[in-house]
């Protein structure tokens, strides 16, 4: 018989820090929310791989015609919720996906700061930092990952709020540290969850417990 191999939790990643009460059966009655997560279309720094936080670029021609796909799919769903990233590129995307009338702008859902790492790809900060992870360590001049979850967390609280599904359009590095957060995981373990550009993710919850119910979804799926 073969050994099973282990595999290690990384010692940057925590152990869950949400507790979860045991549900009756009516907890399965009850709709359930569903959390769209959208991320913007491509830039010219995701095509370069510069990191971009708050510099506020517009959608390139491809990134706009891969927003306008995500139209027929969002319009099959009803949202009591529309919230965006007050930067061009995530509101471009929310508008082209046919739910830019009625969102609002939240600051919170507003890219990493990366400070000093602004414009950075991610070979450029190896050869100043090596061994450096976003997740872990954040930016020197810009956000800590402790920085970054207080701001997740208040969006999660204010999605939990709404009697209905939400739709959130915002950029990679925050949605995969909100991914983490949703289901009781640091910020850290954002690591684990791999984004593209003008991809459609979905929150929701098993038995009332936050889930993960699709992640970095294509269009067409």
């Amino acid at each position: 018989m073969m050994a099973e191999a282990l595999v290690e939790t990384p010692p940057f990643i925590q152990q869950p820090v949400v507790q979860y009460e045991r549900l009756g059966p009516r907890a399965m009655e009850t709709p359930v929310q569903e959390v769209h997560l959208i991320r913007h279309g491509e830039t010219d720094w995701t095509v370069s791989g510069q990191h971009t936080g708050v510099t506020d670029l517009p959608l390139t021609k491809q990134g706009q015609r891969l927003a306008r796909r995500l139209e027929p799919v969002l319009a099959k769903e009803t949202f009591a919720l529309v919230l965006t990233s007050p930067l061009e590129r995530a509101r471009k995307t929310c508008e082209l996906a046919g739910l830019g009338a009625g969102a609002e702008t939240e600051r919170d859902l507003m890219e990493w700061n990366y400070g000093e790492y602004e414009g950075l790809t991610a070979g450029q900060i190896e050869a100043r930092a090596p061994g450096w992870m976003l997740f872990r360590d954040g930016c020197p001049g810009g956000e800590s990952p402790d920085e970054i979850s207080a701001r997740i967390d208040r969006v999660i609280a204010r999605v939990r709020s709404v009697d209905g599904h939400v739709a959130l359009f915002a950029h990679g590095h925050l949605f995969r540290a909100m991914a983490a957060r949703w289901i009781g995981l640091p910020a850290t373990a954002g690591c684990h969850f791999l984004l593209d550009t003008a991809t459609l993710n979905v929150l929701s919850y098993y038995r009332g417990i936050p889930a993960v119910k699709r992640w970095n979804a294509q269009l067409p799926w």
